[in-house]
Order: structure tokens, then sequence, then C-alpha cells
């Protein structure tokens, strides 16, 4: 009997011992990684641009409906051929964008400020743009990103139309189907993207603000 209950306290042991002091040692670090979390959130919220952020609502309100009234008085119009044209190139432009995206918060801003103190062209724009990577980012892959969705998903809605009512097929599977691919374009050649973004994040960054460089301000 003394000898059960001797290994029963020592197991009790054991199980304080590893299992109970890893819980306090995780939530140790946790409120470490809490605090740090607190003081990062504390600088970002002083460095908040306000007017960056009415800038780009109404940039985007603007874009979107304009883009949305265009699409909806074309689109219907659209031949089958010429809407899935459409509906390619628009779900392009829009994983195009979000690489370039992902590539402006994954580059290495000291290569281009290397390359500008050798004056190399295009290399000025890239430490503007990975100085502003936030705002970049979210202009590419929220803005840009929203507003190709839009065209590219009223394009897909012209298709199922057109294909219900020259092959009469089936309202509901057709539509379901049509959406279906579209997504499937788009989130595929997001994953696609944001993996080749990731790791040649450097030479797009670079590319981007060599094209985009004559149109901006030195």
């Amino acid at each position: 009997m003394k000898s059960s209950s001797a290994t029963f306290l020592f197991c009790l042991f054991l199980i304080e011992y590893f299992y109970v002091g890893d819980i306090v040692k995780n939530k140790s670090e946790y409120k470490n990684l809490v605090e740090q979390t607190k003081k990062k959130e504390k600088i970002k919220k002083e460095k908040v641009d306000k007017k960056w952020i009415i800038t780009i609502v109404l940039i985007t309100f603007v874009i979107s409906f304009s883009l949305s009234l265009l699409t909806n008085m074309a689109i219907p119009n659209l031949s089958l051929i010429f809407g899935i044209l459409i509906t390619l190139i628009f779900i392009g432009i829009g994983i195009l964008f979000d690489i370039v995206g992902v590539s402006v918060t994954a580059a290495d801003e000291a290569v281009f400020h290397s390359m500008n103190s050798r004056k190399v062209k295009g290399a000025d724009v890239a430490v503007r743009f990975k100085k502003n990577a936030d705002k970049v980012s979210s202009f590419c892959c929220d803005v840009i990103g929203d507003i190709c969705g839009v065209i590219s998903g009223a394009a897909g809605t012209a298709i199922a139309l057109i294909l219900i009512n020259n092959y009469h097929l089936n309202v509901v599977l057709t539509g379901l189907f049509v959406t279906a691919i579209i997504s499937s374009l788009t989130i595929g050649g997001k994953a696609i993207g944001k993996s080749f973004a990731i790791n040649k994040s450097d030479i797009i960054l670079y590319s981007f603000a060599k094209i985009v460089s004559p149109f901006t301000r030195h």
C-alpha cells in the first residue's frame, strides 16, 4: 500500500515538474510576447497616416464606382470569347499586383540603398516604395486586387448568362461552375505568386520601380 502511494506521489511530482512547469514557462513567454506586441502597436499607432487612409478610401471609391459603372454598361453586350478574355486579363492583373504588393513587404531595403548610392536608375523609387511598404502593399493587394475581383466577377456573370441563353444550360449550376473557375484561378494564381514574390522580392520590386520611375516625381 505504501509502495503504491509512493508511486502515485512520484507520478504527481513528475507531472507537476514537466507539465505544469512547461505551462508556467509558456505563460511567461506568452506574457513577454504580449508586452513586446503592445510596444510595437504603440509605435505603429503614433505613425498612423490618417491622410493616407482617407485618400485611399476615396481613391478606391472613385475607381470602383467608375469601373463598376463601365462594367455594368459594357459587359452585358460582350461576346463569349471577349468575356472570357476580359475575365482572364483582370485575373492576371490582380495576381500581378498581388505579387508586387508581397514583394514590397519582403524585399531587403539595404540592397536598394546600395544601388541608389551608385545612382542606379529606379533604385530611389524602390527605396521610397520600401519605406512605404504598408501603403504600396495595401494599394496593390487590396485596392487593385478588389477592383480586379469585381470586374472579373461581373465578366463571369456575363459569361454564365451567355452560356445559359445560348446552350440552355442549368442556371444555378452554370453560375456556380463559372464562379468556381474564376475563384480557383484567382486564388491559385495568387498562391503561386506569393511564393514567387517572396523568393524573388528584390528583383520584382526593382523591376516594378524601374517601370514606374519615369512617372514619379524625383
